[in-house]
């Protein structure tokens, strides 16, 4: 007796209508997101286009050739900033070497060297929980350590030495990523050709990681420049009339002199501080723009 044949059962993999409500389910959360990330976006450029307002208005009738070559004064009139001016470029011109050669040289040992073990993890995560700490910390280690226990007193060398300190972590960091993005095809066909590691990592691997390890660097000390927490802390003057002469010169910083401006009830220190706040603020577009500029006209060549 044969068999009935079975009839084939058509089963429904795609529900049309599930299909249809899950897509729209999709869409409203997309739209609602999207509605959500534009008004964050608009909420920080409308309050940041607000404080830019309020210090161009206060602060514009104040910049002039004067303003940037005078010192301080107790008369607004003759008011300048010319020693915070000096301290800031100094600072950026001692910590730029320290930061280069003690941060890049950390990241190339971490990338090219150190073997891979949990000692290096270990070290790794912590440069990384480094780069959050506030900076105030590092202002009690700087005068801790380098004003105190180095002797160094309130100098311009030992605010150099806590700003580059506070920046180490982030320089690590962004080196180790620049130097870990060059490919490896590259350090292979160096090798290959009788290159040494050293030839390979000095004469290759630097070379093609430069636009990103600068631009850390410049960041890093864009971030530096603008602290005002370490500096305190390490004794930077609050009232000084004349620019540093040496590493070994009391000092200030366009940060300090803006919190002195700003901590008097008068009118017109309020103007000179918005004053000082443009021109800490063209500096730190400046190098922004020449940290732009170096990743695009270096990038190209890798």
């Amino acid at each position: 007796m044969a068999l009935p044949e079975k009839q084939p059962v058509q089963k429904k993999f795609i529900d049309p209508v599930a299909v249809k409500k899950s897509i729209s389910q999709r869409l409203v959360v997309n739209n609602v997101t999207k509605v959500v990330f534009l008004i964050g976006l608009l909420f920080g450029l409308v309050v940041l286009g607000i404080l830019l307002f309020g210090v161009i208005r206060d602060g514009a009738a104040w910049l002039s050739l004067d303003f940037l070559q005078n010192s301080p004064s107790r008369r607004p009139a003759n008011a300048g900033v010319y020693p915070a001016l000096m301290g800031s470029i100094f600072l950026m011109l001692l910590i730029i070497p320290m930061i280069f050669i003690l941060g890049v040289g950390a990241a190339i040992y971490l990338e090219e060297y150190a073997k891979k073990s949990r000692m290096t993890s270990f070290i790794e995560v912590n440069i990384s929980n480094l780069a959050g700490v506030p900076s105030i910390v590092f202002g009690l280690l700087g005068l801790t350590f380098f004003v105190r226990n180095m002797g160094f007193g309130s100098t311009l060398i030992a605010g150099a030495l806590t700003l580059a300190l506070m920046s180490l972590p982030v320089v690590i960091v962004s080196s180790q990523e620049a130097i870990r993005a060059v490919p490896q095809a590259m350090r292979h066909a160096s090798l290959a050709l009788g290159a040494s590691k050293w030839q390979t990592t000095f004469k290759v691997v630097l070379p093609a990681s430069l636009p990103g390890v600068i631009t850390g660097i410049i960041l890093a000390v864009s971030r530096a420049i603008g602290e005002t927490a370490p500096l305190i802390m390490v004794g930077a003057a609050i009232f000084i009339a004349r620019a540093p002469e040496g590493i070994f010169s009391e000092f200030t910083a366009l940060p300090i002199q803006i919190y002195n401006w700003t901590s008097r009830p008068q009118a017109d220190f309020q103007g000179l501080a918005a004053a000082g706040i443009i021109v800490l603020m063209v500096i730190l577009l400046t190098m922004n723009s020449l940290a732009i500029w170096i990743r695009n006209r270096f990038s190209k060549r890798y």
